[in-house]
């Protein structure tokens, strides 16, 4: 009919819509887990003074808690996949939570080394879940994309507010109060997965779980971190360092070779390291965390013990790298919803290898103003990649290894968290500027080195 009028033109495709509640849950625990990465670093002198620790006892507070962490991160992952993300998560919160509050009540550094490796083993069962859910919860392409950003954004938030947060809470109410600050976190977390999180379709369970290649994944790591955290302590020549490292050598041998007799169905499937952008990935991860938990570790001991800040002020000093971590993770994920994962994973890692560069100026003097661009780099620089890295090993690795795929990353993360640690905290045994000045070359490098590394990946993403 000539009265007709045309038709609108049809729109274009939506934007997926992101729902808000399930990434509330997955972010509570998310923040609570990376928060106690960095958060008992400003009570280290409350600890001394309170518990009576000593320097290594210090860092096993620190990196006992990590290395468990990473060692059962392939556990969670796999128990996961078998028996359900969901449960696994609220398992995860609930020993969490019970491992926080016997941090708390710790009387002397022994149980609260225990109690932090318990946390460990919570956290080990969270992470994986947390990413098998949000992958599960987000199904675009584009929304997972913003979703994984945020998400990563909590995470560097956390890793910089713990700090801060640290130090506010001992210098107000004690050194004990940073682990009573996870139980109302974790109870918040239950409480809105319960409501808005339902059931992941798992994978069935075909053959027995690979105790095996477990024991000996954290035999390796267990072993490394002894090595290291002893070394500033002891000597490198000592014998219980040089046995720490046969541990690591024999397990970590003893590990591949249980991988490859079983295949697909081992712990971690070697399989899936074949494939370029995932095993590519994965080691960014190491190096991501490595040089950003290393020495943000660092950091904390220069500015009390070189600089005389106090607990707070110690963790405000490091504020511009947290406010940075906040803006720039929630951008790599647009970023990469828009062009893929690589290019912010390629602006990342250059921003912190100037960030971590520019720490060699750091001495007993020098004015705050001139370290402000190295907490800036360092706080937009891995933010800004680890999302996007995320991104792209969960896209290269199969639907059905999700929970595998997810622990894998964490663990190469938890894995450099450990090692960063232990190793520039043995680097600043004996004087902590030149150790600081060391670590920070160590770190630029590695980040450099990813950095041509992520160019040479996914060349049209």
């Amino acid at each position: 009919m000539s009265g007709t009028r045309p038709a609108p033109p049809a729109p274009g495709p939506a934007r997926a819509p992101l729902s808000v509640l399930p990434l509330v849950a997955l972010c509570l625990g998310q923040f609570m887990v990376i928060l106690d990465v960095t958060v008992v670093t400003v009570a280290e002198p409350a600890l001394r003074s309170g518990l009576g620790a000593g320097p290594a006892g210090l860092q096993w507070v620190v990196d006992g808690y990590t290395t468990v962490f990473a060692g059962l991160l392939l556990l969670g992952g796999g128990l996961g996949d078998r028996f359900g993300h969901r449960r696994l998560w609220l398992g995860g919160l609930g020993v969490f939570a019970a491992a926080s509050a016997a941090c708390a009540l710790a009387p002397a550094t022994g149980a609260l080394i225990a109690a932090r490796f318990a946390q460990g083993v919570g956290a080990a069962l969270l992470i994986p879940a947390s990413l098998a859910l949000l992958s599960a919860s987000y199904p675009d392409r584009a929304a997972r994309a913003r979703a994984v950003g945020i998400w990563g954004g909590v995470a560097c938030t956390a890793a910089a507010a713990g700090p801060v947060v640290g130090g506010v809470l001992v210098e107000a109410l004690g050194w004990r109060s940073v682990f009573w600050l996870n139980v109302p976190v974790a109870a918040a977390a239950v409480a809105v997965t319960l409501r808005h999180i339902g059931p992941v379709a798992r994978r069935a369970a075909t053959t027995r779980f690979d105790l095996p290649g477990l024991a000996l994944g954290v035999a390796t790591l267990l072993g490394l971190a002894f090595g290291l955290n002893e070394a500033g302590t002891v000597g490198w020549a000592s014998a219980p360092v040089l046995g720490g490292f046969a541990v690591a050598v024999a397990a970590a041998a003893g590990f591949v070779a249980v991988a490859r007799r079983r295949g697909a169905d081992a712990v971690l499937p070697l399989g899936l390291f074949r494939r370029v952008p995932f095993s590519a990935s994965a080691l960014i991860g190491v190096v991501l965390n490595l040089g950003f938990y290393g020495l943000l570790y660092l950091l904390t001991l220069y500015f009390q013990q070189v600089r005389g800040y106090s607990a707070t002020t110690a963790g405000l000093a490091l504020l511009p790298c947290m406010a940075m971590g906040i803006a720039s993770s929630p951008l790599s994920g647009r970023i990469a919803a828009r062009t893929g994962p690589y290019l912010p994973m390629r602006l990342g890692l250059a921003f912190g290898t100037v960030g971590f560069a520019c720490w060699l100026v750091a001495g007993p003097h020098t004015p705050y103003w001139a370290l402000l661009p190295a907490l800036v780099c360092c706080g937009i620089g891995t933010p800004l990649c680890m999302p996007a890295a995320t991104s792209a090993l969960m896209e290269a690795a199969p639907r059905d290894a999700a929970g595998v795929a997810s622990a894998v990353f964490n663990v190469s993360r938890q894995t450099g968290s450990t090692v960063g640690v232990a190793l520039f905290g043995t680097l600043a045994a004996a004087h902590l500027v030149d150790g600081l000045h060391a670590a920070a070359l160590v770190a630029a490098s590695l980040y450099a080195a990813a950095t041509v590394t992520a160019c040479l990946m996914g060349r049209r993403g």
